[in-house]
């Protein structure tokens, strides 16, 4: 039960290799991220995991040997988000920047197709957004960790309290200014 097949160097390596080589295929493969994973998706992530499995741990099916496994699967990852929070050539490496997918209430058609983002998808997230149609988007951009992130132009934001204070305020001044004294 505790007696490890597999020499410890090795097991760490087999796991970082293994971590490494999962993160450059979800790299390689877009910037959809677990905020926006689908059925399909999450079908992919769990065989995966099994498929996997084996070359991690390979022969050794100890608790010692899976406990090193999960201790550095654990650790890489850690130790990457913290190297990710420090550093932004790190950030841009490993976690991409936003694509623009919406300018100015036009679609960028060949960043969607790119993306794999469908319009009705986008559309969704209009809605949430308050926005009626795409051209009420100002910019539209799908973020490395999957939100689709959209601001709607100016003109089709919504009236705050505190705006329409300042505009009761003006109109007040005005009023003031241009009646005749007395």
């Amino acid at each position: 039960m505790f007696a490890g097949q597999i020499p410890l160097t090795e097991k760490i390596l087999r796991t970082i290799l293994v971590y490494a080589l999962v993160a450059v295929l979800f790299r390689l493969t877009g910037k959809r991220g677990l905020a926006s994973m689908n059925t399909f998706d999450f079908i992919v992530l769990f065989l995966l995991s099994n498929v996997l499995q084996n070359a991690i741990i390979g022969n050794d099916t100890s608790l010692t040997g899976g406990a090193i496994g999960a201790v550095t699967l654990v650790a890489v990852n850690a130790g990457l988000n913290r190297l990710i929070t420090i550093s932004p050539a790190a950030a841009r490496v490993f976690e991409g920047q936003p694509t623009t997918v919406v300018s100015d209430g036009h679609v960028i058609t060949v960043a969607l197709r790119r993306l794999g983002i469908r319009p009705s998808e986008l559309d969704h997230a209009i809605r949430l957004q308050n926005g009626d149609d795409i051209t009420e988007i100002g910019r539209g951009t799908l973020e490395p960790a999957g939100q689709l992130v959209l601001t709607l132009k100016p003109g089709e934001q919504n009236a705050t309290k505190d705006d329409v204070a300042e505009l009761a305020s003006r109109l007040h001044r005005i009023e003031d200014l241009l009646s005749p004294p007395r």
